[in-house]
């Protein structure tokens, strides 16, 4: 049975897709707990950072299993397979992809066995710039590809690849060279790792459970499994938690800069990030935008969910009534029909639709949390205006949006974004609106309550904290054009190019110096290692 594509967040026009989440990671250590089910729900609280596939690995101290699949936690996981999950650790993963294409090879947790018979198991939140590189770094050590193209498969490998070491060595002696932003929870079949990158560009928290830890992309994630905050993994930090407790190690040098994306867009209200409540960051960001952009207006509304808390701050600021004006239907996206073109004409009236006697003859504020191509906004407009709003005026929670993203954030190319193109004037006619505000880089900054220097601004004013490499050794797909390079350079060389060794749900898997062993008692779509 085929099953629905699961982006919440994703326009119904896949030719036309917003700003994408990051991936949700999530781990527990917790002897006599139910660790699969602890994870099942970290990840549902964690789901709208990934929507593309799900996965969970667990060890009972005598191996690991993973269990993935593309789809929903919902979709992915049910009743008897986390029943059949039986271990004292489990990590976990939702997945958008920002490295490698959508499909059930690229999705996590990676997994890869050592020869001296360890196993390992890693999920990621970021991407990574120097992807090509580490390509390389795998096919001069000889190391056999598992048909996956992301570069947390290339990062499983090389920890997995130095049998000599422990996991815990191996890892400091691999992160060091890693360049781009990675928040990491792995696992072997004793041990719950975590590690973040130098930069903190993602986010990462340890919280402690009755009887064991837990690391989660954002603190809701611990909330929903009970568990405590204790403190965020520090930038450039490598945790190890097991049967002796928990210690610390240093990688690198700290040097903080958290995506400022997920303040405005990214992580859910309820999070809190570097100590500051994500909800109420948003609702102060509001308050600035109508500091930067008065008007007079009958009605302030939110494109819901992401515009809700900028809107309720812009109308405490403004004295202006808040109001509904837009309701969402909270099922597109997990449809497993695709809609007809017909439909799809229709394009944002599937997912909003407009609450007409509240907006007919009214001035509108509406407030959304960013503008990247603009056909959502403009089709608001538009279906306001047709509604009976006799003004539209679109107010932003956040500044033009006029460069990529390449730290774990899919955005549209550059070209592509409308801010890259035009100016505030253009912008305002492309979407129909009568006036057009965002809020100022300083104005979003003022309200994280964090210094300037400590937030990666990339996407707003091209300043990447992280040297990205040069030439186009870098994007979305680069491990299927690098791995097609390396290919064809072992093939001139004289030497034979092995091809790839490709898992697939239901087949036979073939991993190197790993052996695979059937479990009748779960779905075809999982991989099991016993050493």
């Amino acid at each position: 049975m085929p099953r629905g594509d699961g982006r919440l967040s994703h326009d119904l026009d896949p030719q036309r897709p917003g700003p994408q989440d990051a991936c949700g990671v999530f781990g527990v250590w917790a002897p006599g707990e139910e660790v699969a089910n602890l994870t099942y729900f970290g990840l549902y609280a964690l789901q709208h950072r990934g929507q593309e596939a799900a996965g969970i690995a667990v060890s009972d101290g005598s191996g690991v299993v993973v269990y993935k699949d593309l789809g929903l936690v919902a979709q992915v996981f049910d009743e008897p397979t986390l029943a059949s999950l039986r271990g004292h650790l489990a990590i976990g993963h939702a997945r958008y992809s920002t490295t490698g294409g959508s499909t059930w090879e690229n999705a996590q947790p990676t997994i890869r066995s050592t020869t001296s018979g360890t196993t390992i198991a890693l999920a990621h939140n970021g991407n990574l710039v120097n992807t090509a590189e580490l390509q390389r770094e795998v096919a001069e050590r000889g190391l056999l590809a598992d048909g996956s193209t992301n570069d947390t498969s290339l990062v499983t490998m090389l920890l997995a690849s130095r049998p000599d070491l422990s996991v815990e060595a191996a890892a400091l002696e691999v992160l060091p060279q890693l360049r781009g932003a990675f928040s990491f929870v792995f696992m072997d079949e004793s041990t719950l790792y975590a590690a973040r990158d130098p930069h903190g560009v993602r986010p990462l928290v340890l919280g402690r459970l009755e009887r064991g830890w837990v690391v989660a992309s954002e603190t809701a994630a611990l909330d929903i499994v009970g568990a405590s905050v204790v403190r965020e993994v520090e930038p450039g930090e490598l945790i190890a938690i097991d049967e002796d407790g928990l210690r610390s190690s240093r990688f690198a040098a700290p040097e903080p800069k958290g995506c400022l994306f997920e303040y405005v867009y990214i992580a859910r209200p309820d999070a809190t990030i570097a100590g500051r409540n994500v909800h109420a960051a948003r609702v102060q960001i509001g308050r600035q935008l109508a500091k930067e952009h008065p008007v007079e207006a009958d009605l302030v509304i939110p494109v819901p969910e992401s515009g809700t808390p900028a809107a309720i701050g812009y109308a405490e600021q403004s004295g202006i009534t808040y109001g509904a004006g837009l309701m969402k239907n909270p099922y597109v996206g997990r449809t497993f029909i695709q809609p007809s073109q017909t439909l799809r004409q229709l394009g944002i009236r599937l997912k909003l639709n407009p609450l007409r006697e509240n907006v007919r003859g009214k001035r509108l504020v509406v407030v959304d949390d960013s503008i990247v191509r603009g056909n959502t906004q403009r089709a608001i407009v538009r279906m306001l205006r047709e509604a009976g709003a006799l003004e539209v005026h679109v107010r932003i929670s956040s500044p033009p949006v006029n460069w990529p993203c390449f730290y774990g954030i899919d955005f549209a190319t550059r070209a592509e974004l409308l801010a890259n193109g035009l100016d505030n004037e253009g912008i305002r006619r492309s979407i129909g609106a009568d006036t057009l505000g965002y809020v100022s880089l300083a104005g979003l900054i003022a309200a994280t309550e964090q210094p300037k220097t400590r937030l990666c601004r990339a996407c707003f004013d091209g300043e990447y904290p992280i040297e990205l490499p040069a030439g186009n050794l870098i994007g979305k797909h680069v491990l299927e054009g690098v791995g097609r390079r390396v290919a064809s350079e072992a093939s001139d060389a004289g030497g034979h190019a092995t091809p790839p060794l490709v898992a697939t749900p239901g087949g036979d898997d073939n991993f190197s110096s790993a052996r695979l062993t059937p479990r009748p008692d779960l779905k075809p779509s999982v991989a099991t290692h016993r050493p």
